[in-house]
């Protein structure tokens, strides 16, 4: 599999550059919610103790669409590494 836009048909390379486009203006709109959403999944962990990570992953599994879902995953985990 080549990852090379150069061996892509144009329709290809433009189908991808809207799905870029699509996934920036997702991420643009939605950071301050996500970045919301993880702090509140994460203020969750002394509360929840042993079941935090199970309810965090039930949580994030009931967000749509999935790309958002993402962005609270990666969130939540940028919070926990700085802990």
């Amino acid at each position: 599999m080549s990852f090379n836009l150069a061996n892509k048909s144009l329709a290809e390379r433009a189908a991808l550059e809207d799905e870029k486009s699509r996934l920036y203006e997702l991420w643009q709109s939605n950071l301050g919610q996500a970045k919301a959403d993880a702090a509140r999944l994460f203020g969750e962990r002394a509360k929840r103790k042993g079941k935090w990570a199970e309810w965090v992953r039930s949580e994030l599994d009931g967000m749509s669409p999935p790309e958002y879902a993402n962005m609270v995953r990666s969130e939540v985990n940028r919070l926990m590494a700085a802990k």
